[in-house]
């Protein structure tokens, strides 16, 4: 449904621009959740930008690469243009929502802009969905809701009315932009259960950007791990978090806190990630590997095949380290 090749994204100008999205590739088909994980600063929120059309050109911009809506090229398509052609059908949310709706706007007024945009509806038939839509994302009391202003709602409330507001374009794609992080966990978790549930429901793909290791655990059939601008690894979720190939998919593993472990030191990843252009070849991860060789700081790093499904960029991948 969604296919993302070789996607280039540069900041700066034509003359002097500077790669911070480097080859970006991944697909997602209808009813899958892709969990695309890494630290801050590492491309995630921009790749996201990009499939929306939402770059603040010209400062940033798709430099290269195609991205595809169940098969038509939407990389260069602005999102009025894409509403017009009848390919608009990406939506977004947001880490805190306070910030994305308007406070001096109720709830129910929000929606119907929203609606009134996608299906042109107006009026009475234009509130009836804006209450449809609060009933979807299980707001009880949905036609007394539509009156409220967002500071009279709670923050799992909020999060659920922009998921509302974002299904108003019928989406065959949801990004979810770490829209838990905000909230306390138990929240979290209906949160995240609704996303899955709509997901199955709405047979929508769901891309979710998040740091939190646990929530894609939760959530996602697979995870696409991204570093210094590039995907570094992919696979199934369940075979990605119990052999993880890649030295920086493994560093973040170890950084989880395991109950169960007893009283121990936490792991953590020396060292930060390179900003963008400080790399100039090699893998951007080697000034921080405990693995890098001197191949692993000059020319371009294999792509290795672990299983089917199961990728890792890397020259030394987990099977290999024992003898390299």
């Amino acid at each position: 449904m969604l296919r993302v090749s070789d996607l280039f994204v540069a900041i700066g100008s034509p003359s002097a621009e500077l790669d911070v999205v480097s080859s970006v590739s991944f697909e997602i088909s209808r009813g899958e959740v892709l969990g695309l994980v890494g630290e801050s600063g590492c491309g995630k929120s921009m790749t996201s930008l990009a499939i929306m059309g939402l770059l603040p050109h010209p400062d940033v911009w798709a430099r290269s690469g195609c991205i595809e809506l169940d098969g038509v090229d939407i990389t260069h398509m602005p999102p009025h243009v894409r509403v017009e052609k009848g390919c608009g059908g990406v939506a977004m949310i947001f880490q805190e929502p306070m910030t994305s709706l308007n406070p001096v706007m109720r709830i129910g007024d929000q929606i119907m802009e929203a609606v009134r945009v996608h299906d042109g509806t107006t009026g009475a038939e234009a509130r009836s969905r804006a209450r449809e839509l609060l009933e979807m994302v299980r707001i009880p009391d949905a036609a007394l809701q539509l009156n409220a202003y967002p500071h009279e709602l709670s923050g799992g409330m909020r999060q659920r009315v922009m998921i509302a507001i974002a299904l108003a374009c019928r989406p065959q794609l949801l990004i979810a932009d770490e829209p838990t992080t905000a909230l306390d966990v138990t929240v979290q978790l209906q949160i995240l259960s609704l996303i899955r549930e709509l997901c199955d429901e709405l047979d929508m793909g769901v891309l979710f950007i998040t740091h939190d290791l646990g929530v894609v655990s939760q959530l996602a059939d697979r995870v696409a791990v991204m570093y210094s601008g590039r995907i570094v690894e992919t696979g199934p979720v369940g075979i990605l978090f119990e052999q993880p190939v890649h030295p920086y998919t493994e560093g973040l593993m170890s950084c989880v806190p395991e109950p169960s472990a007893g009283h121990h030191r936490l792991r953590t990843i020396p060292g930060q990630a390179p900003k963008p252009g400080e790399i100039a070849e090699g893998c951007a991860f080697a000034p921080r590997c405990s693995y890098a060789q001197a191949v692993c700081r000059v020319g371009s790093v294999p792509r290795h095949s672990v299983t089917a499904g199961h990728e890792a960029t890397c020259n030394f991948p987990l099977r290999e380290r024992a003898t390299a």
